[in-house]
């Protein structure tokens, strides 16, 4: 004990914020004071932590977590006792994500949230109501507070109606909403209509991240002016009057559903994500259009659609993270390279197509700091090693999916292999252990991030 006091708290402190959470816990067993330690909340600030069933942690437990001072939680079902005692133990929450129902809800369920004097962030993942989700009361107590909802793979009565209470919650800055479908149909999922989707636009002057599914698709293409609603107070002449937004996503999107023109007036996007539900073919690629208005931009992510060469001409040369999870080619990757002149991350696919991707990517994009590569069918070969003359690569994630990689890995066999692994010591001896390598393996199905990003400042 002595010796571990020769050095100061703080120094402890700062040691123990470059473990992961597990190894904090083992630490955290071996003594009275490390354990002190291990508990600062300086440690567990970005912590969410999942619960479930509160009937079962000690009076020990709750003192825990709020000697952390923990303030995000996930929560599965609760019974109505069990909201009052999340209430009484942790009442100083800013962020509750409800995930997982597997029933159906009614209006009173959420009641308990206005209990909670700190609330700013909720979200909701996989559930069903058969009343409104966010009653007249709730969203009327909640209409300051709340300034990130997220809502994802829900099934609503009226979608409508649930929009139009959104529309109330006048400090939202981050909106996530994708949908599972409507009323107890099987494909009941449909586009928010837009004059619904425009009071919502209009009413959220606050917004900046804006994450909307775009399931579903109507007999006729959506509207040109359906992201870009005009400003009631200022007839006559096209003014926009929605929300300066920074960041948009649009998830499960069909490529005929919006028109060419459809972000002429997001001039102030930052980031842009578009994740393709399908491409049919023969249909022409918006993309060419919609990124030309955006020069500022600076994260573009393309997950599917049409071919790389298709818009890459249009890239803005403002970007510096990008990420293409497209069919790609070494001549793609040559008419992209001029584009971005400061890329500093980016996150691609090695393919049938791409060939000898490793060894182009130091000579095209110079000054990445990040990397990240995924894998299909075939792993990672030598040509792996010239990225050690990417000077200022600090980051390199070799990433396989188990559906398409080699069958000795479906059998158990470790991932990285061996042969991988001596690639990646010769890779950190080249880069004088200056590049950080992670080796990551993932179901196909867990690639849909969008799907449960719960997100918060």
């Amino acid at each position: 004990m002595e010796q571990l006091q020769r050095l100061p708290p703080e120094l402890w402190v700062s040691i123990f914020s470059y473990l992961s959470t597990e190894d904090r816990h083992v630490v955290r067993t071996c003594c009275r004071y490390l354990k002190r330690l291990v508990d600062h909340p300086s440690l567990w600030r970005a912590d969410t932590v999942l619960l479930s069933d509160l009937r079962r942690y000690t009076y020990g437990f709750w003192d825990t977590l709020r000697h952390r001072k923990l303030t995000r939680v996930a929560v599965r079902h609760l019974r109505r006792k069990e909201w009052r005692r999340l209430v009484k133990f942790l009442p100083s929450l800013t962020a509750i994500v409800f995930v997982d129902g597997g029933r159906l809800y009614r209006e009173k369920y959420l009641e308990n949230l206005a209990r909670f004097p700190a609330l700013r962030d909720f979200g909701v993942r996989n559930a069903t109501w058969d009343e409104p989700m966010l009653g007249r009361s709730l969203s009327e107590q909640l209409r300051d507070r709340l300034t990130h909802l997220s809502v994802c793979n829900i099934r609503l009565t009226c979608t409508v109606e649930f929009i139009n209470t959104v529309s109330q919650l006048v400090n939202l800055r981050y909106l996530l909403f994708h949908q599972q479908g409507e009323g107890y149909g099987l494909d009941t999922v449909r586009p928010v209509p837009c004059a619904a989707f425009h009071n919502l636009l209009l009413h959220l002057k606050k917004l900046q991240h804006l994450s909307w599914g775009m399931r579903g698709e109507p007999p006729e293409p959506l509207p040109e002016d359906y992201l870009s609603p005009a400003d009631p107070e200022q007839p006559g002449a096209f003014r926009y009057g929605g929300p300066a937004l920074t960041s948009l996503e649009l998830v499960d999107y069909p490529e005929t559903l919006l028109p060419e023109n459809a972000l002429r007036s997001l001039t102030s996007l930052r980031s842009l994500s578009v994740r393709y539900r399908y491409i049919r073919e023969g249909v022409e690629c918006r993309l060419r259009t919609w990124l030309s208005p955006l020069q500022q931009l600076e994260t573009l992510s393309i997950i599917g659609g049409n071919s790389l060469a298709v818009y890459t001409t249009t890239i803005p040369s403002s970007v510096t993270r990008l990420t293409l999870r497209v069919a790609i080619t070494l001549k793609d990757m040559d008419s992209i390279a001029p584009k971005v002149p400061a890329l500093e991350h980016l996150d691609i696919e090695q393919n049938r197509s791409s060939g000898s991707l490793c060894r182009r990517i130091p000579m095209l994009f110079p000054q990445l700091r990040t990397l990240r590569i995924r894998f299909f069918r075939r792993e990672p070969e030598k040509d792996l090693l010239s990225l050690h003359r990417l000077r200022h690569l600090v980051q390199l994630e070799l990433l396989v999916e188990r559906s398409f990689i080699l069958r000795d890995y479906l059998n158990g066999h470790p991932w990285p292999s061996p042969g991988v692994q001596e690639l990646i010591n010769q890779l950190r001896e080249l880069s004088e252990n200056r590049i950080t390598v992670i080796t990551t393996m993932r179901q196909r199905n867990q690639l849909r991030e969008c799907d449960c990003v719960w997100e918060g400042d």
